[in-house]
Formats: C-alpha cells, structure tokens, sequence
C-alpha cells in the first residue's frame, strides 16, 4: 500500500436551537464517522472517530445548559456565536465538514456569508444541511432556502423525490438532494411494559390555541382516570422561560397546576429516547416522536380529534394507519402502522437503518477527494431574488453579497464582564418579550 498521512477528520455543527443542536450534531456523526487518508496516489475513508466543534447561534432559541444536557449530545468544543462571528471563525478554521443546522433563512444567510468569506480559497469545507424533522408545511419556501449547500439531507425516500421535484421544478441543480434518515432514530426494539405506560409527546406550537391544548390535557387526564392500572405520562419539551424550535405561548405546565391530576399522570422532561425505553403507547399530535417510536415498532397513534388538518401537521400521516381518536384510545384501540407507508419516511423499521447514511457518506468521500471544490451557489441571488434575499441577509447583519453590513455583531476578543452581562440581561428581556408581552398583545388584537 503506498505510503500515506492519517488526518482525523475536523467536523463544524452551527445550529440555532436544542432539536437542532441535536439534529446537526448526531447528523454529523452518522455522516461522517470516518478518517479520510491522503496518500501518493489515492484518497479514501476508514473507520475513525471525528473531531466535533459545536456553534450556537446567538438567537431566541439559544439553548441553554439543562436543554443541552437533556439533548446528551456531546462535542469537542462548544461556544455560543453570532452569524459573523461564525463566519469569522470559518476564515481562521479549516474544516473538512460543516452542517448548518438551522432555519432555512439562517442556511441561506450562511451560504451566502460563507461563499463571500471563502473567496478565493483553495479548499473548504463540505457544507450540509437538512430538516430536523417531518418536512409538513412551507416546501418550495424552506427548501429553496438551503439550496446551496453540497448536500441537502431529505430524512426519506418520500423526502428526497419532493426535494429533487421542487429544485428541478425552478430549474435550481437537485444533484445535492442526498437521502438519509433521522439521525436520532434507534433504541431497543419494543417489549410490552409493566405497568402499561401511555406517554403523550406534547409540542410546543402544535396546536397554538389555549382551547385546544386544555382540550388535549383534559383528554390525557381523562384517560388516566378511566385506565388507573396504567401510568400515563405528559412529555413536555422545555420549562417555562425557555425556547425550543418553536415559541411555546401556552406550556401544558401552566394549563396542568389548574387541574386536579390522578396519582397515575405524571409530566416528564428528559431525552425522548430514554422516555420510549418505557413506553407502551406513544400518542401525539404530529410530533417527529412518532417515527422514532414507529422505527421501534412501539404502538403508535396520530391524534384526529382536532381534525386532519394542514395547520397541524398530521395530515403528512395520512395512509400510516396510526390517526385515531382519544374515545378509541378509550375504548383500547391500538394502530396497526402500514409497512409500506413507514417504509417510505425512512423510519428502517425492517432493519434497513444500518444502511440509510452510506449514500451521503460515499458523496462526502467523493467530495473530499476532489480536493479543490466550486464556490458556493445558492439558486437565490440578487439578481433572482432582489426583492427577497436581501431582507434574509440582513436579518443575521450581512450586506446582498455576502459580506458583514457595518456595524454588525461580531467579537475580536472575549466580551468584558460587564458586556455579557448586559448581554444576558437583553437576551432575558428579549426572550420575556415574545414568550410574555407578544401572546398577550395578539390576544388583545383579537379582542
């Protein structure tokens, strides 16, 4: 074998909020656990472990300390930042992989900074992004937003067929579309419990109404009152005060203290995964939980007493065979998922997971190999989206070409004592605001 040079591969995650975190990071890993050897007269990839630095982006969903370690996710380094400071650190650094795990807008504000900050370089990074999720609402929108990157991950066949429909429908190169799979699914394979234990997966914008939500809880209360041989347990996502992916106006936290609740309900936080460990019944109304306990063949259900609606996302299981009622959960339904239907959302229920992650790995190999790889090119531009894309840049402070507008928030050294202060004051102040004073102002607009 000719002589070579073994480099652990340098892996970045920007993401913008817990699920995210969680997203890019585990996404990181699937995607690239592996070395890439140079030698005289080939690259390849073997089985090695990766160097992973995370990057919080300084936002409204900036996960704090007991979200990441509910997450379990562990990095090299971890650091909060700010886009610019971001892309700073992306002119210093050399990566051989970066994933931008963020809201489209954020994607498409990094494409665009990151294709300005690597002008003229020899080398950069493999840029990937994705959806954290079950892709429901706003395609054409986000998807076209991280139009881009070299890969764009679709989480299953179903996903990847729409992507590659909608880039090629306005003429954009869907060559990136790369199917994989959520990279959180697994787990051990579902035994029944003793007790039986229902878990609900609540979501924090799913529905929004405080009718609706008090509707859900009184359900769940009910059903423990009317099961008391079986546990049953509300799963909440995050404490008051704090943000996830979505903004929760109504925590089932606040609605509960009102509520006289039965010795067998019980409200949980934690990884969801280790919630499933001990889970019988998995109910929900369109949470991403749902595959996961699908892909562990735990009986599943996809709430219909709201209705099938677009607005909350459980019309994307349509054809699973979990949609059933609260009164038929009563009266001791349980779902019988459709095996071609999970087959097509990438859950690997048949033992096909072990294999989801290859094609993306195999595109990576190629991609580091080639060494020298073009400029970025997102399908938004100024020139075919002038009216748009400038108002996307300049919400993370960045000019139409790419490069920091002035005055923009970036950091040459570490903030005094009394700036991080101020800073952590504003960003309570600022997170108090939209979780506190704009619900109740839309209510009054409502009035």
């Amino acid at each position: 074998m000719p002589a070579s040079t073994a480099k652990s591969l340098r892996v970045a995650v920007l993401a913008d909020s817990d699920t995210r975190w969680k997203w890019g990071a585990l996404t990181a890993n699937r995607i690239s656990p592996t070395e890439f050897i140079e030698s005289d007269k080939s690259s390849e990839m073997v089985d090695s472990d990766i160097r992973l630095d995370g990057f919080l982006l300084r936002g409204r969903a900036t996960p704090t300390a007991r979200q990441l370690e509910e997450v379990g996710v562990r990095a090299d380094s971890l650091r909060e930042v700010t886009a610019v400071e971001f892309l700073r650190e992306m002119t210093k650094e050399t990566y051989d992989v970066l994933v931008l795990a963020l809201v489209g807008g954020g994607v498409q504000a990094m494409l665009h900074g990151l294709a300005h900050a690597w002008q003229g370089r020899a080398r950069r990074p493999v840029v990937v992004t994705g959806y954290v999720g079950v892709v429901y609402e706003k395609l054409a929108d986000g998807l076209l937003l991280r139009h881009g990157a070299d890969l764009v991950l679709a989480n299953s066949r179903q996903d990847a067929e729409r992507f590659r429909t909608v880039f090629e429908g306005v003429g954009a190169d869907a060559s990136s579309v790369t199917e994989v799979a959520l990279p959180f699914l697994g787990g051990a394979p579902y035994e029944k419990k003793d007790p039986y234990t229902v878990v609900f997966a609540a979501q924090p914008s799913v529905p929004e109404s405080r009718k609706d939500r008090a509707y859900l809880l009184e359900r769940l209360i009910r059903h423990a009152r009317k099961h008391p041989e079986r546990e049953v347990l509300l799963k909440l996502r995050s404490k008051p005060g704090e943000h996830t992916t979505h903004i929760e106006e109504l925590p089932y936290q606040k609605l509960a203290q009102k509520e006289d609740l039965p010795a067998n309900f019980r409200l949980v936080y934690g990884n969801m995964g280790e919630v499933l460990d001990h889970t019988d019944l998995l109910v929900t109304v369109s949470s991403t939980a749902a595959l996961e306990s699908l892909h562990r063949r735990i009986p599943t259900v996809v709430l219909t007493d709201l209705g099938v609606r677009e607005a909350l996302g459980n019309h994307h299981f349509v054809g699973s065979g979990c949609l059933a009622s609260w009164d038929q959960l009563d009266a001791g339904h349980e779902p019988a998922p459709d095996p071609e239907w999970v087959a097509r959302q990438g859950v690997g229920a048949d033992g096909s997971y072990t294999t989801a992650f290859d094609g993306a790995r195999r595109r990576i190999t190629e991609l580091l190999a080639a060494g020298e790889l073009p400029p970025l090119a997102p399908y938004y531009t100024p020139v075919t989206a002038p009216g748009y894309l400038p108002g996307v840049l300049a919400r993370h402070h960045l000019a139409p070409d790419g490069s920091p507008l002035p005055g923009a928030p970036a950091a040459d050294k570490a903030p005094s004592p009394v700036r991080q202060i101020v800073r952590r004051a504003a960003r309570g102040a600022y997170r108090h605001g939209v979780q506190r004073v704009a619900p109740v102002i839309r209510r009054m607009g409502e009035l």
